[in-house]
């Protein structure tokens, strides 16, 4: 019985062979290079002409707008905006903030001073977006115009279409 010497022998290539194809699956893997954020730069101070409305929920009196404008996906895949948000008794609150489509996570950068400069926000890091609040405009923001579906916009107008056809 010669082929049963050859038996033993294939069953121990096996799990070498397995083991092959495993390390070059990893091997892709390794070449990935760790999430770096890009530095962020302030944009100019929102114009009203830029302000688009959009909508967050019945659940809020107030009005939410993205400034157009200020629009920018960076390389490190970060939708970068400003928003404003005008309360029912008439306080308006602006600021710079990212998002991460990715990772559903959302920074703020600066808020925005009534003489129209801006405040850096200190040790603001990044954090996860509320999906289960009604009153997060960041939810909208990723649900309905930033990550459609979790996917990152490529390009501005792509936001900026969205939120235009949502304001009619």
């Amino acid at each position: 019985m010669p082929g049963m010497k050859i038996l033993p022998a294939l069953l121990l290539c096996l799990p070498l062979a397995a083991q092959a194809e495993w390390g070059a699956f990893d091997h892709e893997f390794e070449n990935e290079k760790p999430w770096k954020e890009l530095s962020a730069q302030l944009p100019p101070y929102p114009q009203a002409e830029n302000l688009v409305e959009f909508d967050v929920s019945s659940a809020t009196r107030n009005r939410h707008f993205v400034d157009i404008a200020s629009i920018s996906v960076g390389e490190d895949k970060v939708v970068r905006y400003t928003v404003v948000v005008e309360a029912a008794g008439g306080a308006r609150n602006v600021s710079f903030e990212g998002m991460r489509c990715e990772t559903g996570e959302r920074r703020l950068y600066a808020y925005g001073q009534p003489d129209g400069s801006w405040s850096k926000a200190r040790g603001a890091g990044w954090d996860p977006i509320r999906f289960r609040s009604l009153l997060s405009y960041h939810k909208a923001l990723y649900e309905d115009h930033f990550c459609p579906g979790g996917i990152n916009i490529q390009h501005p107008r792509e936001a900026v279409r969205s939120l235009r056809q949502g304001a009619r």
